[in-house]
């Protein structure tokens, strides 16, 4: 079973405008409004895929009544913890050439009792058969170590735990050792210190060196280039995919949505990389952050190809 964790769950607004004036008026052309958050999206992208999946989090005022109907009217299972803050909105701004403009808020309050009940529910999931994906920002009241310290716990109930944060929370992560993780270029360039864009050939060397420091498996993302996928005995690489692009938004979360649904299911590294690239590819397509129907997904896995790293 996959258990997403969304500690920060939003409603996602996105409107769509020709042209973004900034000190101006701006007339929008169209409104999506979407249950949110990179664990819950996660979710979303799985069941699209035909996968299973439980979410949880933390949920909180109308913005989290709505997330667990959209869920629920979705066929997803919710098991969130519910919070007396209301969580946050955020407002994604779609121009007509592609350019995204995001305005996320900080998020709710949340208090040590509720991340102990939190916590205890996911142990109370966590066996050899589970795989947990930690994804995205945490709200206030949280510490940066919260996804160390869930994947140091979750690991040895003998679970698999899947990170996809950044910064702080990233760093802190990856003294667990985390089954998966999916850095971007520009997160691995800062967590190791580079100021220039580095090449694939350093890409493939930096993860090298994670994956001796107890990750498994590292899916490096290069936005419309593709994307990395690291193991010890294996390095590939899949180009990216030639798509009518509306938004970028969702496409990490596809990525890892489709990763997490082929392991969960047996397919091998090729495969699962195949399908990270073709539901990231199809995510794009999409309007606000619903996930790329099953469909589309297949006929975009066809023209992935799979290059052994050399």
């Amino acid at each position: 079973m996959i258990i997403t964790v969304t500690m920060n769950p939003a409603i996602d607004k996105t409107v769509d405008l020709g042209h973004m004036v900034h000190g101006g008026l701006n007339r929008v052309k169209n409104v999506i409004m979407d249950a949110g958050g990179k664990g819950i999206n996660v979710s979303k992208t799985i069941k699209a895929l035909g996968g299973e999946t439980i979410a949880t989090g933390f949920v909180g005022g109308t913005g989290g009544i709505l997330i667990k109907k959209v869920l629920e009217e979705q066929g997803i299972e919710a098991d969130f913890v519910e919070i007396k803050s209301e969580i946050r909105t955020n407002l994604k701004v779609v121009e007509a050439d592609g350019n995204v403009t995001e305005f996320n808020e900080p998020g709710p309050l949340v208090t040590e009792a509720e991340l102990e009940q939190l916590t205890n529910k996911l142990l109370g999931y966590a066996n050899k058969d589970a795989l947990f994906v930690l994804a995205g920002s945490i709200p206030n009241g949280v510490e940066k170590t919260i996804y160390r310290n869930l994947t140091q716990r979750l690991k040895e109930k003998e679970a698999k735990v899947f990170v996809d944060a950044d910064g702080e929370l990233f760093i802190h992560a990856l003294e667990a050792g985390p089954d998966i993780i999916k850095p971007n270029r520009h997160e691995l360039e800062e967590y190791f210190h580079k100021d220039y864009r580095v090449d694939e050939e350093e890409l493939v060397s930096m993860g090298q060196q994670i994956l001796e420091r107890g990750v498994g498996m590292i899916a490096v993302s290069l936005g419309q280039l593709g994307a990395l996928f690291l193991t010890k005995e294996q390095v590939l690489r899949c180009p990216g995919l030639k798509v009518e692009a509306h938004s970028t938004v969702g496409a990490g979360d596809a990525m890892v949505a489709a990763i997490s649904y082929g392991l969960n299911t047996g397919l091998s590294l090729a495969e699962c990389s195949k399908l990270g690239v073709a539901a990231s590819a199809g995510a794009v397509t999409t309007q606000g952050t619903k996930p790329p129907k099953r469909e589309l997904v297949d006929e975009l896995l066809k023209r992935v190809e799979v290059i052994t790293f050399q």
